[in-house]
């Protein structure tokens, strides 16, 4: 199982970027899937959470600017970053909780899966 992020790159200040990430490999669901970042210096913080249904968490700095969506069918995440700040800067990681089948085909438990990282860069 893999989690491919992409997306990232260097904006200017109130411009936009659109983080995806695909989940692939024996995957027989996934649950809730999130973008967390994390700052030079900083803790990693959840940036935006998504459950299968569509339901949706912000953290109180992004809301009104990002959105998080999901197609459950491609197996995809995304970020919709609008009005980016300097602040956002940092670099972001999807998460999924996700049931792997193993190797005789039997659903494991569900398990926290991430994905490699994209860098965001806002310039002021």
């Amino acid at each position: 199982v893999q989690l491919q992020a992409s997306g990232g790159g260097l904006v200017q200040a109130g411009g936009s970027l659109r983080l995806s990430c695909a989940a692939s490999g024996s995957i027989f669901s996934i649950n809730d899937m999130s973008w967390y970042r994390q700052a030079p210096g900083k803790q990693r913080e959840l940036v935006a959470a998504v459950s299968f249904g569509g339901t949706t968490n912000y953290v109180d700095s992004v809301k009104g600017r990002f959105t998080i969506s999901r197609d459950n069918a491609k197996k995809t995440m995304y970020l919709q970053m609008n009005s980016l700040k300097p602040e956002d800067t940092a670099v972001y990681y999807c998460n999924a909780v996700l049931r792997a089948f193993s190797g005789s085909l039997v659903p494991r438990p569900p398990a926290d899966y991430w994905g490699q990282g994209t860098q965001v860069t806002v310039s002021s």
